[in-house]
Formats: structure tokens, C-alpha cells, sequence
């Protein structure tokens, strides 16, 4: 067919116009931040420098705080499995993974498969996905995180603490093997998307933070030219404490600040990947801890340990860093959460946040941001240990409600001093924020607003108790 010249330019435009726009898409992609979320499990409020820490060296850490932004008001939820699943659906706990405490090996239950999860938002919008540590919201396979939006997973589905005690996984670095009472629990399984690489004795333990940590300087190599959101979810500094090689002996805290120094390391690591491959700019990075430290870690000036509603059981440091969009070496009371990441993250994304569902996030980019009197700074926070209402903030005032205990967290974030007779018109008041609950978590139980978990049928762990790996799991 003989091409007129009418068709031939009319070819050419089109071809053109269709090159602008592949090059406009590409721009758009490059134009679009890079997220990294680190989650420490069981960190201590105080167990980092730019929060207090006098005995554990966290020169990274410090650095981070120096160039970013420090959250000193960020909640996460009392224990871990409700906290994970509050970042990944951007909800209250309760509201997604209405269960009464954590998921353990084979449970049926998880999180459901209808959820749509913070990867699965960005993946839509055009970003690789990994997650490389910990993930604890259910171990069967409709669960794991490959179903779940991610591209890859490297890590361990639950607690590192669960496993059988001849494992190692009962008892710290260099302590006796306790005895095993009982059939106790499976072997832990160490995953590679949806394959069992080995068994996790005590030895792996000690290797925890650095694997995960150059799977993860290697996936952000790979990545660079497209925009992608790392989630990292450290297994450390959770008990049992295994510290690796490099890091035994060498902190002033024993084991423990052995291993909060190793998680420095692991920051400082990830950060300079970051930085070598011309990436700072355009990489937002924040660090968490899932829940409250325990006795072993240090929460000071809060009351309380990870498992309570008091301060010390949910407040959680947190850092945000971008430098150039995040304002370098300053700091925030504004109350924030886990459930605010994803409505934040799909935003700056350019995604789309699900229509059809109940999110209790906020986009928290004016706050991050340093804009003054953000509009969307939560004023309100609903404090859930598993299916129970235990307390409840507004601004400034905290009302436990059990014993009608009243604390205003300004004058005293210890929660040292009932005021509660003194201000009988806020107890009445924060009574009243309390009761709205009623109708849609409830205070207690499954209330109407909660939705469904996954459920599954012939539930079964994906190491058995002798050893031998669930069928579709072993090394292929």
C-alpha cells in the first residue's frame, strides 16, 4: 500500500506524541519518592540515641535525626501482629485483625486476603515491593506477604522466639538449651518468597540483621531505576537476643545494646546505599518500632512496657527522613500512628486509596512536612489492647478508663499523677469520646466495624514438628 503524505505525517504524529508520553510517564516515575519503612520489633522508647539513650551507640540513628524529623507522639498498638497489620491496611488494629493478642505457627487465621495492604496500593501505582524481615500476620499461605502485594520476601513469617527450645529459639546467645516441656511449638522456617530455605537454629539467629540487611542493600541496587518501597521489619531487638559476630561484647548494655547497635549498623548501611546510588533526594525512610520496649530495654520518661496501653506500652520512637522535603533536625509532638503510613505513602505515590473500606489513617505529609497547624494532625487516639478499649487521648488528656485514671500527657508523659478529680468535666468528656466507639469497634469483643479475618481450612505450619517442609514449599 503506497503511504500518502497525509497518512505519513499523521503516522509521525502519533508516533511522536505517543514517544512525549512514554517519555512524560517516565519523567512522572522518576519525579515519584522511594519509601523504606525499618520496624524494630520490641524496641524501647529510650533505647536510641535521638531519644535519651545514654548507654547504646546509635551514631546512625543520631545522624538520621540530625537530617530528618523526630516523632515523639507515634503510636503503634501494645504487641506486634495488631501493629503490623495497622501499617499495612491503615487502619485501628481491631478494625483489620480483630484478634486478642498475636498469631502464632499454623494458626488458621491472619490477615484476610481481601485486605488491600500497603503494597498492594503502590504495587497498583507502579512500584517494586519487597519485604525482607519479619511478618507476622499469619503463616498459611493465603497469608504471606507474596499474597499480600509483595514482590519478594525474605524473612522469617513470625516471632523469632517461636520455635522449639532444642532450637535455640528459647534461650539467648550463649545461655543452657531449656529443656522442652510439652510438644511446644514447629520448627521456625526461614522463607524465600514462598520457599523454605532451612531451619532457623542458633546460629541463624546471630546472622538475623545482616542478611536481612544485604538482601536488602541488593534489592535497592536493583531497584534504582524505578520506584520502590522497601519494608524492612528487623526480627532484633525481640527475645531471644542473638547479636551478630561483629556486634558480641561490644556495647556497655550486654546483649541487648549488642543488638540495638547491630540495628544501627544495619541503618547506617541501608542509608548509605541510599545516598551511593544518588537516591536521598527522592527516598522518604522511616523508622519505627512495632510496640513498646520491654523490661529488658528502656522507655524512659513513659510508664508502662510493651503489652500495656500506658505510654511506654505504644509510644514508640520514630524517625522520618527526606532530606530537601522533610525539615532537617526537628521535631513533632503531633499525635501519629502506624495506621497513618499507608494513607501517607499512597498520596505522596500518586495512588489510589481504597473507596470501599473504613481507613482510620491520615495523611501525615503536613505534619512530616513541618507545616504549621497541619489540618490533618489527629486530635484523637483510641488506645486498643487486643479486642478491649482501654484508654483514650484527646489532645493533650489521656483517660484510662478502667479506673477512671486521668493524665495530661503535656505536664506529665509519665503518667505519674491522677488528676482525675480535680477535672471531672474532661473525665466526663473523654468518657463520651470513649462511648462513640460503641457503635463501630465496640469497647469490647467484635464490634460492628470490625471486618472479617482470613480463614483458612486444614491450617498447618510450614515446617512440621519433625522437621519435614509443607508440600509446595521445599527448595525448588
Amino acid at each position: 500500500m503506497k503511504t500518502t503524505p497525509t497518512l505519513f505525517w499523521t503516522w509521525t504524529l502519533a508516533l511522536g506524541t505517543l514517544g512525549a508520553g512514554l517519555e512524560a510517564g517516565s519523567a512522572r516515575a522518576a519525579e515519584r519518592p522511594n519509601f523504606i519503612i525499618i520496624n524494630i520489633d520490641d524496641l524501647g522508647y529510650a533505647d536510641i540515641g535521638p531519644f535519651g539513650s545514654t548507654l547504646n551507640r546509635t551514631p546512625h540513628l543520631d545522624r538520621l535525626a540530625a537530617e530528618g524529623r523526630k516523632l515523639t507522639s507515634f503510636y503503634a498498638a501494645p504487641v506486634c501482629s495488631p501493629s503490623r497489620a495497622a501499617l499495612m491496611t491503615g487502619c485501628y488494629p481491631k478494625r483489620a485483625l480483630p484478634i486478642p493478642h498475636v498469631l502464632f505457627p499454623g494458626n488458621d487465621v491472619g490477615l484476610h486476603p481481601a485486605e488491600i495492604t500497603l503494597a498492594e496500593a503502590l504495587r497498583d501505582a507502579g512500584y517494586a515491593t519487597a519485604c525482607i524481615g519479619k511478618w507476622h500476620l499469619g503463616d498459611q499461605p493465603e497469608f504471606l506477604p507474596t499474597r499480600q502485594g509483595f514482590d519478594l520476601f525474605f524473612g522469617l513469617p513470625y516471632s523469632n522466639d517461636m520455635g522449639p527450645a532444642a532450637d535455640g529459639v528459647k534461650s539467648n546467645l550463649g545461655d543452657p538449651i531449656p529443656e522442652s516441656k510439652g510438644k511446644g511449638q514447629p520448627p521456625l522456617p526461614w522463607l524465600r518468597n514462598e520457599t523454605v530455605v532451612h531451619r532457623v537454629l542458633a546460629h541463624d539467629q546471630t546472622t538475623l540483621v545482616a542478611r536481612y540487611t544485604e538482601e536488602a542493600v541488593a534489592w535497592l541496587q536493583a531497584q534504582r531505576d524505578r520506584p520502590f518501597f522497601l519494608y524492612l521489619p528487623h526480627s532484633a531487638v525481640h527475645w531471644p537476643l542473638y547479636p551478630g559476630a561483629a556486634y558480641q561484647g561490644k556495647s556497655r548494655n550486654g546483649l541487648y545494646g549488642d543488638w540495638v547497635e547491630e540495628v544501627d549498623g544495619s541503618v547506617g548501611r541501608v542509608l548509605a546505599a541510599v545516598r551511593n546510588l544518588g537516591l536521598a533526594e527522592r527516598t522518604l525512610v522511616l523508622f519505627t518500632s512495632d510496640n513498646g520496649g520491654t523490661p529488658r530495654g528502656r522507655n524512659t520518661p513513659l510508664r508502662g512496657h510493651k503489652g500495656s496501653t500506658w505510654e511506654g506500652g505504644m509510644r514508640v520512637p520514630t524517625i522520618a527522613w527526606w532530606p530537601g522535603k522533610i525539615p532537617a533536625g526537628t521535631t513533632t509532638d503531633a499525635i501519629a500512628g502506624m495506621m497513618d503510613i499507608f494513607p501517607t505513602l499512597v498520596k505522596l505515590a500518586g495512588g489510589r486509596l481504597p473507596a470501599d473500606r473504613t481507613l482510620d489513617g491520615v495523611n501525615l505529609w503536613p505534619v512530616l512536612a513541618g507545616e504549621a497547624a497541619a489540618a490533618s494532625e489527629r486530635k484523637t487516639f483510641y488506645y486498643y489492647r487486643g479486642l478491649k478499649l482501654e484508654a483514650v487521648r484527646h489532645r493533650a488528656w489521656k483517660l484510662h478508663l478502667a479506673k477512671t485514671e486521668l493524665y495530661h500527657l503535656d505536664r506529665d508523659v509519665g503518667e505519674t499523677t491522677n488528676v482525675a478529680a480535680a477535672h471531672p468535666v474532661v473525665v466526663r468528656d473523654l468518657e463520651g469520646v470513649a462511648a462513640q466507639m460503641q457503635a463501630d469497634l465496640g469497647l469490647e469483643g467484635i464490634g460492628p466495624g470490625c471486618r472479617p479475618l482470613g480463614k483458612v481450612t486444614g491450617a498447618r505450619p510450614l515446617l512440621d514438628y519433625d522437621g519435614s517442609i509443607r508440600p509446595g514449599f521445599e527448595p525448588r
